[in-house]
């Protein structure tokens, strides 16, 4: 009897032992990449300028990535903004970085080195254009600038790029029919509110810190950009197709906007990488920029705007392959 119970107990252990070996094994296949080893390494990731919101992204992405990738050093680096963000992916100076869909698609047409190895990550928030004025300005509209300083961003940024843009399609010219003062986000707001400014151009996430922090000690206002003027930047060639009819809410600035809304343009903003980016630390990097849009939105609003079901589309750009497996992991 005690040799038949023996049998029964050791028959139970054996059993007990595969079931949760399976279960280890399920869990293993889970929580880790098929085929994916935990990537390491050092990595650079090239944001934006002090006070804007790809430098505040980067900072809070930056924590998420060091506790969801532990084996990866990640250091961030100020720029200028989109166009400077790509030049240092191409020459290396950078491993990621984000940019804005009509800065990636300029940057190719102009055939800018590395321009085919350009790999997109996730499509991320809209940036919107903001034209800030004095309350007291009688400027109404784009073209009623001519003449007046204007800040138009620095050089290398996607604000400088859509300055010019929409500046022309006003039929301003942006080199003559304005003052142009070539200055970011960090500093424009100061000179308005101390009369070295007439006016300054902000492409960026709603509501941007430093235009909110603005309008709160200084009476601003936005210039509306009509569906007249969007359409003229269409017609001026391919890589303005990026920008779309958008609407600041009544609420994203209240001092300065009364509570009404303010028309303007839109563009969204990828997450960028090179095409021969490890497919492992690529796989990771998605799944964190995903993953912590809660945690990093409740301090950087626009970053809430990221979104699973259109995070794939990142045109111009083709779908780097570490990201495709990402999205092909969490597939329905």
């Amino acid at each position: 009897m005690v040799t038949s119970l023996s049998r029964v107990a050791r028959r139970r252990v054996v059993q007990a032992s595969a079931a949760l070996a399976v279960v280890c094994g399920l869990l293993a296949w889970w929580l880790l990449p098929l085929g994916s080893p935990a990537p390491s390494g050092k990595i650079t990731f090239s944001t934006g300028v002090p006070s804007g919101v790809y430098q505040r992204y980067g900072k809070l992405l930056q924590q998420a990535l060091a506790r969801d990738l532990p084996d990866v050093s990640i250091t961030l680096r100020n720029s200028q903004g989109s166009q400077q963000n790509l030049a240092r992916l191409a020459s290396g100076e950078a491993d990621f970085t984000v940019a804005t869909a009509d800065a990636v698609a300029q940057y190719q047409r102009n055939r800018k080195p590395g321009a085919d190895r350009l790999r997109g990550l996730a499509r991320l928030y809209d940036d919107y254009v903001q034209l800030v004025v004095p309350k007291s300005s009688t400027a109404t509209s784009v073209s009623q600038l001519k003449g007046l300083r204007v800040g138009v961003g620095q050089e290398g940024s996607g604000v400088r790029l859509i300055a010019d843009r929409v500046l022309t399609a006003a039929g301003l010219h942006p080199d003559t029919d304005i003052v142009p003062v070539f200055a970011g986000i960090d500093t424009m707001p100061g000179m308005l509110e101390r009369g070295r400014l007439d006016a300054f151009f902000w492409s960026g996430g709603l509501p941007t810190e430093a235009v909110q922090d603005l309008s709160e000690r200084f009476a601003v206002r936005l210039v509306p950009l009509d569906a007249k003027l969007i359409a003229t930047l269409h017609d001026a060639g391919e890589s303005t197709r990026y920008y779309r009819s958008a609407v600041v809410p009544a609420d994203a600035y209240m001092r300065a906007q009364d509570g009404q809304p303010v028309e303007t343009l839109a563009v969204a903003n990828l997450l960028v990488t090179m095409d021969d980016t490890d497919p492992a630390m690529a796989e990771g990097f998605t799944r964190t920029v995903i993953g912590s849009r809660d945690r990093i939105g409740s301090q950087v609003h626009p970053a809430q705007l990221v979104d699973l079901r259109t995070a794939i589309y990142t045109e111009p750009l083709p779908l780097h392959e570490g990201a495709r497996r990402y999205y092909q992991s969490v597939k329905p």
